[in-house]
């Protein structure tokens, strides 16, 4: 009797050690990256037309999503396994170290502050400030163009009011809630321009809708390194984004994924970045 007690609990006990070995095997991530039908999340931009957005079909596409796609591949994850999840600019060091995401792909500038919370892989893209215009609009030759000029921005943003402090202390700001609010504007001549990331700007202007209607001045006034934000501390996985991101310029992928996002627009971006090289 005594024996056959013994037995039950040493089966509850193996019983028990199976199950934790089976959750154990379903673990999102893999680190390793050996793949093996494991999925891994990727935190990306979803309202970003050219660079991350979420199609109403559920599809991703835009730069950064190309990016990704391409790290994760390399690090042993196919397209179909990859989760990705959006990371609002103001929540993308939490989702990091909360350990949200294995990775940041999201128009993530490096700086000095971020990197104080974050490693940064890359970086990817080499970004600068600039103006949207109307394209039929030859009034803007430089900066300083957009005095007495209606300047449009996102609530929340700081890219107006630093052409205001440090261009054209005479342009008059206009804050729209989004991106779209501003174009419109632009096009309804409410407004004469619209600033932010260059990158940005000519993926809205390569939608379908927007093609031909509007063109970038082509001012370089901040300096925006793209960067693949993880967590601090995790050099293995520097490493192995870093390397991926060195064969995607080598192959030719990148100019390809460039070309497809931002093409239609007519946008001049500067060649890939040399890894590890932060243009001040």
């Amino acid at each position: 009797m005594q024996l056959r007690k013994v037995t039950a609990a040493s089966a509850a006990v193996l019983a028990l050690a199976l199950t934790a070995t089976a959750c154990g095997s379903d673990d999102k991530d893999d680190s390793a990256g050996s793949g093996g039908g494991k999925k891994i999340t990727i935190g990306i931009k979803i309202d970003q037309p050219g660079i991350g957005l979420k199609t109403p079909d559920g599809k991703f596409t835009g730069f950064d999503v190309d990016v990704a796609t391409y790290v994760a591949k390399e690090l042993g994850y196919d397209a179909e396994n990859i989760e990705f999840k959006e990371t609002k600019s103001a929540d993308r060091e939490t989702a990091i170290s909360r350990g949200d995401v294995k990775f940041i792909v999201a128009s993530y500038s490096i700086t000095d502050e971020r990197l104080q919370k974050v490693d940064f892989a890359g970086p990817y893209l080499l970004a600068h400030q600039d103006i949207l215009v109307r394209a039929d609009d030859d009034s803007f030759k430089k900066p300083e163009d957009l005095n007495n000029k209606k300047l449009c921005s996102v609530a929340g943003s700081t890219s107006a009011q630093n052409v205001h402090d440090k261009l054209a202390p005479k342009a008059q700001l206009l804050e729209y809630g989004g991106y779209s609010e501003c174009l419109t504007g632009l096009e309804n001549k409410a407004v004469d321009a619209l600033t932010t990331d260059d990158s940005i700007l000519a993926g809205y202007a390569s939608q379908d809708a927007n093609k031909g209607k509007f063109k970038l001045a082509g001012f370089k006034m901040t300096n925006e390194n793209y960067g693949i934000g993880l967590k601090k501390g995790d050099a293995d996985l520097k490493k192995k984004i870093n390397d991926a991101l060195t064969k995607m310029v080598k192959d030719g992928s990148w100019d390809k994924a460039v070309e497809t996002n931002f093409g239609p627009a007519g946008y001049k971006n500067e060649p890939a970045p040399k890894i590890g090289n932060v243009v001040k």
